[in-house]
């Protein structure tokens, strides 16, 4: 037997009577011992804090962490041995002995109001669905239930701030690694794939009034309800009606005006930058309007021509994402601060996985999940923190890893969620809500 089976098993022996999961974090190249001890391993309380929104902005492709957030030597990509390292100078930030990337200026100045996670890791390594998969739902895909993802978790335990808005806006194409799972459609997103209207199918036509939208809507509900009476397509059938009775109850302009972003500063709509900044903009606006859970692609490839999965060529061009992350989140954080809203909203800054410090014979990069960084910013933590150690190139973890159940146990923790409590699947089989996660605690009072 394992020293992995023997934990789970006394996990679910004693989590039932004592209420709270034991978590057991991998210690993938640490120098530590690989196993706590029976008493390191037993339940604390977990923090509960009060952040009330969340936004994600996802980096997809795998952004290269030492080319951001934890910079190392110098690496050469055009040398005959292609040298292995980092692509850019590093710089000094407002956190003592913590550096990052020359192309970062903006956070950097600003970087006590972030952590950085540099020791996150997981073992998916040369597939980017389901490193992405994993890193939205905390668990390995499986052939027999489908998780939800965080987004939807959060939707689910905690809901809209408001009646006036929905619970979970995904600014980006839909993918059902961010979706509900076995939650089902209740605990699903609204999206849009830009910020120059609100989601397809929410405004009417123009030539539809009032008094006729309102006919339309009370012959719907009773067709509907006639529907659902006679209907026995089981969750599938509820869930469509879920979806429509969402779309009616936010295709009024109360909500619709959110996504009007003529209505701010003509200096701070620049400030925020091109569409990336204009979506990260519009989610201040959307929080501020009830929506608890927000996530933002950065998926504008045309940048560079390959986004942030920098193989071959793709790396050459990577500054200009860079850049352009560095200025929308800067302004983001900055914006949300002067609102009074940074202590309620946890920014994460996440992707699938890291890069390697060597180049491919493109003189890019390939995929590297056994270290890489997550950042967080407000969110009411202990911020100005920089959390784990990487080896000389970023290749290993050397001391404080953070798995991705503890990453999911920090966000929800910090969002006021219980990560041990209980989902249940459709055959009532119960999930705890993160795969054993514990929370990385020194961020909390």
């Amino acid at each position: 037997m394992t020293h992995t089976q023997t934990t789970r098993r006394d996990f679910l022996a004693r989590s039932g009577a004592a209420g709270a999961g034991f978590g057991m974090t991998s210690l993938l190249g640490s120098s530590r011992s690989l196993f706590a001890t029976e008493e390191s391993m037993k339940a604390l309380p977990f923090p509960k804090g009060k952040a009330e929104h969340c936004i994600m902005i996802w980096l997809g492709g795998g952004s290269c962490h030492i080319d951001t957030w934890d910079p190392k030597r110098k690496g050469d990509a055009k040398a005959k041995d292609k040298k292995p390292g980092s692509y850019y100078d590093a710089i000094d930030t407002a956190i003592p002995g913590t550096q990052l990337c020359e192309h970062l200026p903006q956070c950097a100045k600003i970087l006590d109001r972030f952590n950085i996670l540099r020791t996150v890791h997981h073992e998916v390594i040369d597939e980017h669905a389901a490193a992405t998969n994993r890193v939205h739902t905390g668990r390995p895909t499986s052939g027999t239930i489908v998780y939800p993802s965080i987004g939807s978790i959060v939707s689910h335990q905690r809901g809209p701030v408001n009646e006036n808005a929905p619970a979970y806006v995904l600014i980006g194409y839909p993918n059902v690694t961010r979706g509900p799972g076995f939650l089902g459609a209740g605990a699903g997103y609204v999206y849009l794939t830009d910020t120059s209207a609100g989601p397809a199918g929410f405004t009417r036509a123009s030539d539809v009034s009032t008094a006729r939208q309102s006919r339309r809507e009370r012959l719907l509900t009773t067709v509907r309800a006639e529907y659902l009476s006679r209907a026995t397509g089981g969750t599938t059938i509820k869930d469509y009606d879920t979806s429509v009775s969402e779309a009616l109850r936010l295709s009024g302009p109360q909500f619709m005006n959110v996504f009007n972003l003529d209505g701010e500063p003509d200096t701070l709509r620049e400030s925020y930058g091109g569409e990336f900044g204009q979506r990260c903009l519009l989610s201040r606006r959307l929080l501020q309007s009830g929506v608890r859970f927000i996530e933002v692609a950065h998926n504008l490839n045309f940048i560079n021509g390959t986004g942030w999965d920098t193989h071959n060529d793709g790396q050459l061009n990577q500054h200009l994402l860079i850049k352009e992350l560095d200025n929308a989140l800067s302004t983001l954080v900055l914006d949300l601060e002067k609102h009074k809203m940074l202590d309620k909203t946890l920014v994460v800054v996440a992707s699938e996985f890291g890069r390697p410090a060597q180049f491919d014979g493109g003189g890019g990069r390939g995929h590297h999940s056994k270290s890489f960084s997550v950042v967080l910013a407000g969110g009411g933590l202990q911020n100005g923190k920089t959390i784990g150690v990487t080896n000389e190139l970023g290749m290993t973890i050397e001391d404080r890893p953070v798995s991705i159940p503890d990453l999911h146990a920090t966000i929800h923790c910090a969002l006021g969620i219980d990560p041990s409590e209980e989902l249940y699947t459709n055959d009532d089989r119960p999930v705890p809500i993160t795969d054993m996660g514990q929370p990385v605690r020194e961020l909390f009072a």
